[in-house]
């Protein structure tokens, strides 16, 4: 899929379905905020959400006292329902609204966490493209945390095609630059009743420890 196209994608999605009507909807992404709590060094450490959607993690984030969270997307129209869902208190939260493929970081993060975008790169230029924004985002000794579809989850997600990544398999795509910390099998429950099996991994990158 086209850059262009794979905007247009996001933002139809985004324009049209409601926020439960999403196969990926959470009421409490409690697996995620279990992963970063266990790998950040304070409530001021920097946090990207990548892919971030109109997902509830970033509320959870700033409920949890989480002062500097960044949501990244590239669908603004995700946006619009995270502003009309939290209400003042977004503006706490830094939106950025790129294609991961090909932004450039004006910062570096802590944390790192992606529950939507890697498995959708069937690409390998994709993947190299994002291990470089990776690279440039997460600061030595940060923590980047990824969540995809395991062996057996599903081979299609919102009409397109998917990876699926066991954590060894994952950890051989991000490469000698991130050291698998652990992982984690996690059953998430759509809202048709589907289940889906996803595998969470946390990487850190070589360096310094955060903090």
């Amino acid at each position: 899929m086209s850059d262009p196209d794979r905007a247009a994608h996001w933002q139809s999605v985004y324009a049209t379905k409601a926020e439960t009507e999403v196969s990926w909807f959470q009421d409490h992404p409690d697996v995620s905020l279990e992963l970063v709590r266990r790998s950040v060094a304070g409530p001021g450490s920097p946090i990207i959400d990548v892919g971030a959607g109109a997902a509830r993690l970033a509320d959870a984030l700033l409920e949890d006292g989480f002062t500097d969270v960044t949501v990244l997307d590239i669908a603004p129209a995700a946006f619009i329902r995270t502003r009309e869902r939290l209400g003042p208190r977004a503006a706490a939260l830094r939106f950025v609204a790129a294609d991961i493929t090909r932004w450039q970081p004006d910062r570096v993060h802590d944390v790192w966490h992606d529950r939507a975008v890697f498995h959708f790169l069937t690409e390998a230029a994709d993947r190299a493209a994002y291990r470089a924004v990776l690279g440039a985002a997460l600061r030595p000794g940060g923590i980047a945390i990824l969540g995809t579809f395991a062996p057996d989850g599903p081979p299609r997600c919102s009409g397109l095609p998917v990876m699926r990544y066991a954590p060894d398999a994952l950890a051989a795509e991000l490469g000698a630059g991130f050291v698998l910390l652990d992982s984690l099998n996690h059953a998430h429950h759509t809202p048709g009743g589907a289940v889906q099996h996803f595998q969470f991994s946390r990487f850190r990158r070589p360096g310094l420890t955060p903090g």
